[in-house]
């Protein structure tokens, strides 16, 4: 089947969720890189975008930079993904003053948007897309949005919630499975 013919792979999709996430290794500065991998046992959201100086993708890195506080609360990593290279994302995060890291998919040129369903080819830029990314790798939720518009952090703090509550219900049966123990007045356990 071609990319034509599945909907799900077309040229205007991403990665659906439910595929594993492409593993990835990129630069933030010229000696500091980030392993997809680095992130395992937490949610990663990746916010693929065109360019750092665009008008858009300023604004949409700079309210996700001014909502780190609340990716903290899900334990979530938050990282941005673009064609640009380490030292435009460094001049880019120092005028943003942006606090997560901005990392280069530059050489290949877009290697790893292509991976995701991310890069537009006629333009030579990452398109603007959104991953949820669980701690064991796997895409719970994806999002293309069109190139101009910014699609603020709604579904990605949907997902996260979806993701956190799935999380605490496993931990809720696990821990009802388990026996307990009971401390008894000479500081010894017994089981109930």
């Amino acid at each position: 089947m071609t990319a034509e013919q599945d909907p799900g792979q077309g040229p205007d999709s991403v990665i659906p969720a439910g595929s594993l996430a492409p593993a990835f290794t990129l630069n933030s500065t010229p000696d500091k890189s980030y392993s997809l991998a680095d992130f395992k046992g937490k949610p990663v959201v990746l916010a693929f975008y065109p360019a750092d100086w665009s008008p858009v993708c300023g604004d949409q890195m700079a309210l996700y930079n001014e909502m780190l506080e609340d990716f903290a609360e899900y334990d979530a990593q938050l990282l941005g993904i673009s064609v640009d290279g380490v030292w435009c994302h460094k001049a880019f995060a120092e005028n943003r003053n942006i606090h997560f890291p901005l990392l280069a998919d530059f050489e290949p040129k877009g290697e790893v948007s292509r991976q995701y369903g991310a890069y537009d080819t006629q333009g030579g830029i990452s398109k603007r897309a959104l991953f949820v990314v669980d701690g064991n790798g796997v895409v719970r939720w994806s999002y293309l949005s069109p190139i101009d518009v910014n699609p603020g952090a709604d579904g990605i703090f949907a997902a996260l919630e979806e993701l956190s509550a799935g999380k605490n219900a496993t931990q809720d049966a696990q821990s009802r499975t388990q026996p307990r123990r009971e401390q008894t007045s000479e500081g010894e356990m017994t089981a109930p």
